[in-house]
């Protein structure tokens, strides 16, 4: 699939750290772990910034689920969990997104959420893009995408996905949950913002005695993500759990929070390695995640609400 060509000066502009208020969109996995949970209710509780304009339900399979359709629809019901919990209705808003991963480069995953992404994307202005953001395997927007490649320089794709790109390998789950999706957009030139786990992502971890401390007992929102936490793991002597995805909505709320910097777009090769090649699209890389700031922000937030 050949996308258009993205000039250099439009690309910077669209990579540039973003101004706010802004339009988003949230594609996420919400029911593979617990960090999404966290990652939806940041987003929708920072409406001073962020205009979350939809919400995809992203396909995922591992022990949560019996197969990447199975775990859209598990994801889709507890998107509808966490609005119901804000008191905010889903119609409209919530969508079901792929029932199955990419069968090749040039063959979309027709869904709600993928046509719902082609619709927004085509209403952006050329001073206001599209946010996209992609805390799940990347089919939903590589989907659109092959559906409208006019899109392309509409939206900013803020993907948590990968590995850094001096990591050994690039094995993570997201990019691996559908790796014909994640090589699409890697391939396509959409401007991207690209969020690793190690040595970044990672860095956002929390406990049970600090979820106690501050989010506990404040309301049924606070409730539901605390005891979904405590519930992951039965001993939580000494224990931590990475929120990994919510390094993608700090870094549309404060760039700062999450420093990056510009690099050409890697080439995902079939060793699961990464490749390189200066001459490839630029692309915006995370390079460290400053977990204070960020949990500061999500704790008083989501206390409020």
């Amino acid at each position: 699939m050949a996308f258009p060509a993205i000039s250099t000066a439009r690309r910077l502009e669209l990579l540039a750290p973003p101004e706010r208020p802004l339009r988003m969109v949230l594609d996420t996995d919400t029911y593979n772990e617990i960090d999404d949970q966290f990652a939806v209710a940041h987003a929708l509780l920072a409406p001073e910034k962020l205009h979350v304009e939809a919400i995809y339900a992203a396909p995922f399979h591992n022990r949560r689920s019996s197969g990447p359709g199975d775990g859209m629809e598990r994801s889709y019901d507890e998107i509808l969990r966490i609005l119901e919990r804000l008191g905010r209705t889903s119609a409209g808003f919530a969508h079901r997104g792929a029932t199955g991963w990419l069968a090749a480069e040039d063959r979309p995953q027709p869904s709600a959420a993928a046509a719902d992404l082609v619709m927004r994307a085509l209403g952006a202005s050329s001073e206001a893009p599209l946010y996209v953001v992609a805390i799940g395997a990347i089919t939903n927007v590589a989907s659109a995408l092959l559906l409208e490649p006019r899109i392309i320089d509409r939206i900013v794709v803020v993907w948590l996905g990968g590995q850094p790109g001096n990591w050994h390998n690039t094995r993570e789950f997201n990019l691996e949950g559908d790796l014909t999706a994640s090589r699409v957009i890697l391939d396509s030139g959409v401007p991207l913002v690209q969020i690793p786990c190690r040595n970044v992502a990672e860095h956002l971890t929390t406990t049970k005695a600090e979820l106690a401390a501050h989010i506990a007992g404040r309301n049924p929102l606070c409730d539901f993500l605390y005891e979904s936490f405590c519930g992951y793991s039965r001993d939580h002597f000494a224990w931590a759990k990475e929120i990994w995805d919510v390094a993608a909505i700090a870094w549309l709320l404060n760039a700062q929070w999450v420093p990056s910097v510009l690099t050409p777009t890697p080439i995902l090769s079939s060793q699961l390695t990464w490749s390189h090649d200066r001459n490839r699209p630029l692309m915006r890389e995370a390079t460290h995640c400053r977990r204070n700031a960020v949990f500061g922000d999500l704790f008083t937030r989501l206390a409020a609400a």
